[in-house]
C-alpha cells in the first residue's frame, strides 16, 4: 500500500490557459489543485472550473490569500497584475510560477535551465512562443555565434484569450528578452500573428538565425536532440523544417495539443502549461512537498 503527499496548488485565472492548466494539474500524481481564483463570480471560467471538481473563489489575489496556505501558485491571469501578485505572495513561502509575459522573475525553459527552477520561488515561463523557440535556438547557438535571431509566432485566433490579446506588447518584449538571454544574440526580433483562418492552423514558430559560420551536421543533430527532450513533456512538439546553409539557419516548430481539453491547434496553451506542471512537480519534489512511501 502506498501513500502520496501532494503539493497544495492554486491557480490564479480561469481563462483558456487556466482551464487547460487545471486539467493538467488534475492528471498529476504530485499536485493537488486546492483553489481556482477568478476576477468575478460571473466569470464563465470559474463555472467550468467548478464543473471540473475544483473549489473556486472570486476576488483575485485577495481571495487566494484568504484561503491559503499554498505550496505553489500558478499565475494564469495577465502581465499587468503579476507584479502585484508576487508582492502579496513573496512573504508567504509559496512558489509562484508565472504563465503571463510579465518581465519579472527568473526566466526558465525546462530543457535549457529547468534544474534551476527547483530552488527558485519566482519562475517566469516567458511565453508560449518562448517555450517553443528557445530549446531549438539554444541548441543551434551551441554551434555558432548568432548575429541576428528572428522569431515569428503564429497561432489560431481562437486560441488567444482576452489576457493574451491585452498582453501582446509584453509577450513580444519578454520573448525577445529570453531569446537574447539564452542565445547571446546582439540583435533579436520577435513578431506575433493571430490567424483567423479556418480550419484553424496549428501553433507555429518560424526561426531564423544569421551567423558567420555554421556546420550543418552538428546543428541538425543538436536540434533533433532538443526536440526529443521537449517531447518528453509536450508530445505534440515537432521541428517540421530545418534548413542550414552558409550564414543562415531556418527552422519551423509546430506544437499540437495532445490528449487534453483544448483543440489540437491550441499548441500554444499546451506547451506552456505542460512546462508549468513539469516545473511544479520538480520544484515540489526538491522541496520535500511530495513524498511517496509504500
Amino acid at each position: 500500500m502506498s501513500t502520496t503527499k501532494h503539493a497544495r496548488v492554486a491557480v490564479l485565472g480561469a481563462g483558456l490557459i487556466g482551464l487547460d492548466l487545471i486539467g493538467k494539474i488534475q492528471q498529476s500524481a504530485a499536485l493537488d489543485c486546492r483553489l481556482v481564483v477568478g476576477r468575478s463570480s460571473q466569470t464563465l471560467g470559474l463555472a467550468r472550473a467548478a464543473q471540473m471538481g475544483c473549489e473556486t473563489a472570486a476576488g483575485g489575489i485577495t481571495a487566494l490569500l484568504k484561503q491559503g496556505p499554498f505550496d505553489i501558485v500558478f499565475d494564469a491571469s495577465n502581465a499587468d497584475s503579476h507584479a502585484e501578485h508576487w508582492a502579496h505572495l513573496e512573504g508567504t513561502g509559496a512558489a509562484l510560477i508565472d504563465l503571463t509575459p510579465a518581465p519579472i522573475g527568473t526566466m526558465v525553459v525546462p530543457t535549457v535551465n529547468g534544474t534551476e527552477a527547483r530552488s527558485l520561488r519566482h519562475i517566469n515561463l516567458v511565453s508560449c512562443g518562448g517555450q517553443a523557440a528557445v530549446p531549438v535556438l539554444h541548441a543551434i547557438t551551441q554551434h555558432c555565434a548568432p548575429a541576428y535571431v528572428e522569431v515569428v509566432c503564429t497561432g489560431a485566433s481562437a486560441s488567444a484569450g482576452r489576457a493574451t490579446r491585452l498582453n501582446l506588447d509584453q509577450y513580444i518584449a519578454t520573448t525577445a528578452a529570453a531569446v537574447r538571454a539564452f542565445t547571446e544574440a546582439p540583435e533579436v526580433k520577435v513578431m506575433v500573428n493571430l490567424s483567423p483562418a479556418r480550419p484553424e492552423p496549428p501553433f507555429r514558430v518560424a526561426i531564423t538565425v544569421l551567423t558567420d559560420q555554421v556546420q550543418p551536421v552538428p546543428v541538425r543533430a543538436a536540434v533533433e536532440a532538443a526536440a526529443h527532450q521537449v517531447r518528453t513533456f509536450a508530445p505534440g512538439f515537432a521541428v517540421t523544417s530545418l534548413q542550414v546553409s552558409d550564414g543562415r539557419i531556418s527552422a519551423v516548430v509546430e506544437v499540437t495539443a495532445e490528449g487534453g481539453r483544448i483543440p489540437r491547434y491550441a499548441g500554444n496553451l499546451d506547451i506552456i502549461n505542460a512546462a508549468a506542471v513539469l516545473l511544479a512537480q520538480q520544484h515540489a519534489a526538491a522541496r520535500g512537498e511530495v513524498e511517496t512511501a509504500s
